[in-house]
């Protein structure tokens, strides 16, 4: 069975229809990119993977489960869809250990672990609001990571990144696919979908298509 499942999916909002029959199979383990220009339906079709969206026809399942139907959002998935949001007074660390008590099954090294992991000083003491971009985008693929989880979601995970940041990255997410997990990447520069995906789709205009 694919670990990622997408059957006919369409998407509309009222009479705009954004998304036309999709239809993807993933394996567990790989790495997924999906190209396109803004607009073109890739953030759209990632909320309703996630479970942020319903889907208008059609159906996906992860790890089996039909999402929105025998689950609200797939297990085990971290995510970072457009720009992470913090409480920008607090302190990375502060963050991500609010976010960690929601669902209570991390300590305080993991977090520390995974805000080295994405390149940050777990000792930073400034609050958010001082960070750079790249900064916070660093903390937000930390806090997609926190928890450990099988499932990546990633959409322009490179945004605000240095080439420094891009290749620290990039590396992360190499590691992570070794570990077998599986990853959505979108990204508009070829180059990291060259480096980074075992297959790729281009979204245009709502329609996807091989690569």
């Amino acid at each position: 069975m694919p670990y990622i499942e997408i059957k006919h999916v369409t998407k509309k909002f009222k009479e705009d229809t954004v998304l036309y029959d999709i239809n993807i199979s993933m394996e567990r383990g790989k790495v997924y990119g999906f190209a396109g220009n803004n607009g073109s339906g890739k953030t759209v079709l990632m909320k309703c993977i996630c479970g942020f969206l319903p889907v208008t026809e059609g159906s996906i399942r992860v790890n089996g489960k039909v999402v929105g139907k025998e689950v609200d959002f797939p297990e085990s998935l971290g995510v970072i869809i457009e720009t992470p949001g913090f409480l920008t007074n607090l302190t990375g660390v502060r963050n991500l250990e609010i976010l960690a008590g929601l669902r209570g099954i991390i300590a305080r090294k993991d977090i520390e672990n995974a805000i080295r992991k994405a390149g940050l000083d777990p000792a930073l003491k400034k609050s958010v609001s001082k960070y750079s971009l790249g900064m916070r985008q660093r903390l937000g693929i930390a806090q997609a990571i926190m928890e450990d989880p099988e499932f990546l979601i990633l959409d322009e995970p490179f945004n605000g990144l240095d080439k420094h940041g891009v290749a620290d990255i990039r590396s992360l997410l190499l590691d992570l696919k070794k570990q077998g997990k599986t990853i959505i990447l979108a990204s508009h520069n070829s180059e990291d979908i060259r480096i980074l995906c075992d297959k790729v789709y281009e979204m245009d205009g709502g329609r996807m298509r091989e690569l």
